[in-house]
């Protein structure tokens, strides 16, 4: 019998980290023991107060029905307090706030919802990949448009103002920036409003990483005037509360598009874990002393980061925000996957070669935080024991 897949799957791959795994699982099993510095999964667990939500509420025996699509209203009312407090947006828990099963599947229902064949789709170069397979597997076409360091990694609006964006619906931004570390300097976002607004395109911003590292409060693109007419924001709990395994996210924004997102959400699940949803609250009320303590332990872990890349020989920003350091390859390497194997394959350490995210990202690599520091400092004189250099 011969099934043919559906052709909607011709130009989307296998997610790169999903094949890197077993690799890397694979030197594993011949005593390896590979340094996995790659994905941005936190490795500290949430809250303590958090996971004492959950064990108390899965104890009840109410709490293990079917949920409602739109989730429980004390979760959407402690989204909306937080969105309030941190970020100064004052959102309808009722309208204006759809709870998700992670942000990343809001990528998908927005696309699925919003955009089909014929439609084109802004997405940055480098970015998050889930963009382009999104844009692809709902008929509509990616158009990149770049960033660069030239630019401060930020899009020139002015030329994209001068493409024909007649047929672009949607706009993908995503600041603190995924993968390069750059938070959204002031005045950008109304800039970006405007030009959504002149050119009639629907901004989405994806926002999970302003709590990490950033010296700044947290910004939403929702707190610009005028941003709610043209824009919705998507934002998680992954990597803010250590929760990147329990799939709890959000979308945010006009009432009217949200609903719209709700009717094809409604027909992909059955809500989230009620035991969950109350777990979420939980972590939505911490105090300022939680993301000091956070930051406190991926500060120390930058340094090390910083001098691992100072022993490759990597220049990059010291004043970078996020979950992952990002940093130049240096002369001798063709791109940055020559570098990731190199590393792999001599140090037993892998590091996020930059072009997964674009072809701008070729000349990079990125380093995720989310180890240890004894595994980090491990991974440092793992380098500096290969000789990099001088093998190259």
């Amino acid at each position: 019998m011969n099934i043919s897949v559906a052709s909607r799957l011709q130009h989307t791959s296998e997610y790169y980290f999903s094949q890197k795994l077993r690799e890397i699982e694979a030197l594993n099993q011949t005593g390896a023991q590979v340094i996995n510095l790659g994905i941005g999964s936190p490795d500290r667990p949430p809250h303590p107060r958090v996971v004492a939500a959950l064990t108390e509420a899965a104890r009840q025996p109410h709490t293990h029905a079917y949920q409602s699509y739109k989730g429980a209203p004390a979760l959407r009312q402690a989204m909306a307090a937080w969105y309030g407090h941190h970020y100064g947006v004052a959102l309808d828990a009722d309208s204006e706030i759809l709870p998700l099963l992670g942000s990343k599947e809001g990528i998908m229902h927005l696309s699925m919802t919003f955009l089909e064949a014929g439609d084109e789709v802004l997405i940055p170069n480098p970015g998050y990949p889930a963009y382009r397979a999104a844009a692809q597997l709902s008929g509509a076409t990616p158009v990149e448009y770049d960033l660069t360091a030239a630019d401060s990694w930020l899009p020139d609006l002015d030329a994209l103002a001068r493409r024909d964006l007649r047929r672009v619906k949607l706009m993908w931004v995503n600041y603190p920036h995924m993968p390069t570390g750059t938070p959204a300097e002031p005045g950008f976002f109304a800039r970006l409003v405007a030009f959504a607004t002149a050119h009639d395109i629907l901004l989405v911003h994806d926002n999970p990483y302003g709590f990490i590292l950033n010296n700044d409060p947290p910004q939403s693109l929702l707190a610009v005037p005028g941003a709610r007419e043209v824009a919705l924001e998507l934002n998680s709990l992954s990597k803010s509360h250590n929760m990147a395994g329990w799939r709890v996210g959000m979308l945010a924004g006009r009432a009217d598009l949200l609903q719209q997102v709700l009717r094809f959400k409604s027909n992909l699940d059955s809500g989230m874990f009620l035991p969950v949803q109350l777990a979420a609250v939980a972590a939505l009320e911490l105090g300022e002393e939680w993301y000091a303590e956070l930051n406190a332990h991926y500060r120390a872990r930058r340094e090390l980061v910083f001098a691992l890349l100072d022993a490759i020989g990597c220049p990059y920003a010291p004043n970078q925000v996020s979950l992952f350091v990002w940093a130049a390859i240096p002369a001798g390497y063709a791109d940055g996957y020559a570098l990731s194997d190199r590393l792999l394959h001599a140090a037993r350490v892998f590091i996020t070669p930059g072009g997964i995210f674009g072809s701008n990202g070729n000349g990079f690599i990125r380093v995720s935080l989310c180890q240890p520091t004894q595994v980090l400092q491990e991974a440092l004189a793992r380098i500096t024991n290969a000789r990099l250099n001088e093998a190259n």
